[in-house]
């Protein structure tokens, strides 16, 4: 089993990380390997009643939660929420940052995200790609000799369809991906709820307050399929909604587990940009001995 990788997950918001690779990263520690979150903003306007300098203070002390309860190390950068601009000084800042962690796998959204911010943290990392590499390109930060993996978080947006390169079970580290998102208390319980008019909903105790959020509870006496979940997601990250990509990509899930994943529940995806290293199935087995 390789240990000693170094993995970043890039993405726009001090939650986004959690919520489309949370469990892929929790895997990752178990295996041995460092873990890096990078938010690209500072998530400022994420609140209905907080001013944006509150809000960014209180998001970058619940990514310190997430770190403390988890072992990730969790950056959160200074450019205000929705601001976020894939220009050359930000490129520039990209660049040195991922060069000077040097991570073998970089995860990130897709640039058709619905969000601005996201497709632009996705075209920094894109932008950022090839220069990685090159000496005379930000010369004050020594260039890679191995541009790493990019892989993209898992998406619902059709144009294009997402198509998973790598599915990685995460029935085992399920219960501490929900931690996480407790962690992140002003935007499960507070903005989120908010915007999906469920604020009154919210209970005040914290552990009824994860219980309801990851409720329903999905049984555990077999892997449902899509159409069986589907009518059970809700506005909130409740486990059925977390069992999507297991059900979506069952075929992947059995061609990498084998028989075993037939009865995976959780699961999370991604699929591989271009710009980045390439995989092969030997470059799998070592970059994702999940």
């Amino acid at each position: 089993m390789k240990k000693g990788l170094k993995i970043l997950m890039i993405g726009a918001h001090p939650d986004d990380n959690d919520i489309c690779g949370g469990g892929t990263a929790l895997r990752y520690l178990e295996n041995g390997c460092r873990v890096r979150f990078l938010s690209v903003s500072d998530g400022r306007c994420g609140h209905h009643r907080l001013s944006p300098e509150e809000t960014a203070r209180r998001r970058k002390a619940e990514t310190a939660a997430v770190a403390k309860l988890t072992g990730i190390e969790y950056d959160v950068w200074d450019v205000p929420d929705g601001e976020v601009t894939a220009n050359l000084e930000t490129r520039r800042r990209m660049i040195r940052y991922i060069r000077a962690y040097a991570p073998d796998v970089v995860f990130t959204h897709r640039t058709i995200d619905y969000h601005p911010d996201h497709r632009n943290a996705s075209l920094l990392v894109q932008d950022a790609s090839y220069m990685l590499t090159v000496p005379n390109f930000c010369p004050e930060a020594p260039a890679m000799r191995h541009m790493p993996v990019i892989m993209f978080f898992d998406d619902r947006f059709k144009n294009p369809v997402f198509v998973p390169d790598v599915v990685v079970a995460t029935d085992g580290v399920i219960d501490k991906k929900f931690e996480m998102y407790h962690c992140h208390t002003s935007q499960m319980y507070e903005w989120l709820a908010y915007t999906h008019g469920d604020e009154a909903l919210v209970p005040a105790d914290p552990a009824k307050r994860l219980e309801w959020y990851r409720s329903p509870r999905i049984p555990r006496d077999r892997a449902l399929t899509l159409a069986e979940i589907m009518p059970n997601v809700t506005n909130n990250h409740n486990e059925y909604r977390e069992a999507i990509p297991a059900a979506k990509y069952r075929a992947e899930l059995i061609k990498r587990y084998g028989k075993a994943g037939e009865r995976i529940v959780f699961a999370e995806a991604f699929a591989l940009s271009e710009y980045g290293a390439q995989l092969t199935e030997e470059k799998i087995k070592r970059l994702f001995p999940l």
